[in-house]
């Protein structure tokens, strides 16, 4: 493992749904483990994960990989400040992303809701209901999907179609990102509505850098982060984010801009912390 700068560096980065994984003080002394230890970490799925991922980098030509799990040490408060901080720009700034899905055993990309199958993620693979995952999918320029076996089976550019049916995000934005598109605050919000997060307060900083802004990231304040996104939100020029014209006490009414959800599931409890600090209902 070694630190590189991410604006000269070609390196593909990994996108997932956490599980069993090896972080980074386990990688970092794994060779000086006694033999039960190592054999246990290596049997994880994480650690299969960093294996195969390095090999299909190395397949593709690039002899660098940043893989959240193992290459942030979160025991500093300040890396994994920065980690949280600068993702967008890694995920935007990485040749490739390679998502794998790893609820999915077939060699095709699922096409289709199953909510036989995906009871627990709205009828398609859990990956798309992670926070986190929301800015893996839009801000690289190269997503490559794998199955459970690691068999490639599409790419974001030729799956938009599907992915807009299963995100909500249009397919101009999966296919050549947010940069001169007229987007709302709310339609950007809409995509994160059903997605969740392992930690409250994740559920902020998984759009910061779809927003474009910056805050410090404070573990422990739960929803407070919510209001402090919206707020940072509230300061940007409103000729970066068409927020228009933005007045003191409102920032948009709740029935003239309602924020569309999908699968019609009711409004989770980030968009009820929302409209509690930003809507205000017309008389």
């Amino acid at each position: 493992m070694k630190e590189r700068d991410d604006t000269d560096t070609r390196y593909a980065i990994l996108s997932h749904r956490w599980g069993a994984e090896v972080n980074y003080e386990e990688i970092i002394r794994l060779m000086k483990m006694e033999e039960e230890e190592r054999k246990e970490v290596k049997q994880r799925d994480g650690y299969q994960k960093i294996v195969k991922s390095c090999e299909q980098a190395a397949k593709d030509g690039y002899k660098w990989l940043w893989i959240d799990t193992c290459c942030i040490d979160k025991r500093s408060s300040a890396e994994l400040s920065e980690a949280i901080i600068s993702m967008h720009r890694w995920y935007q700034n990485a040749q490739i992303c390679y998502a794998y899905l790893n609820d999915v055993s077939e060699s095709a990309f699922p096409t289709k809701r199953d909510d036989d199958k995906f009871s627990q993620s709205n009828g398609w693979p859990e990956w798309f209901t992670r926070g986190w995952t929301l800015q893996e999918l839009i801000a690289p320029n190269k997503v490559k999907f794998f199955n459970k076996g690691w068999v490639p089976i599409g790419n974001k550019q030729h799956l938009a179609p599907t992915l807009q049916v299963i995100t909500g995000i249009p397919c101009e934005v999966l296919t050549s990102g947010m940069d001169g598109k007229s987007l709302t605050v709310a339609e950007i919000m809409s995509w994160a509505a059903n997605r969740k997060t392992t930690r409250v307060e994740d559920q902020a900083y998984s759009l910061m850098g779809l927003f474009g802004v910056c805050m410090p990231v404070l573990y422990g304040e739960g929803e407070n982060a919510t209001q402090r996104l919206l707020l940072e939100i509230i300061r940007r020029p409103s000729d970066q984010k068409a927020l228009s014209k933005w007045e003191p006490q409102v920032l948009w009414s709740v029935e003239s801009q309602r924020i569309p959800l999908r699968h019609g599931r009711k409004r989770g409890l980030f968009w009820r912390r929302i409209y509690g600090l930003f809507v205000r209902r017309t008389p």
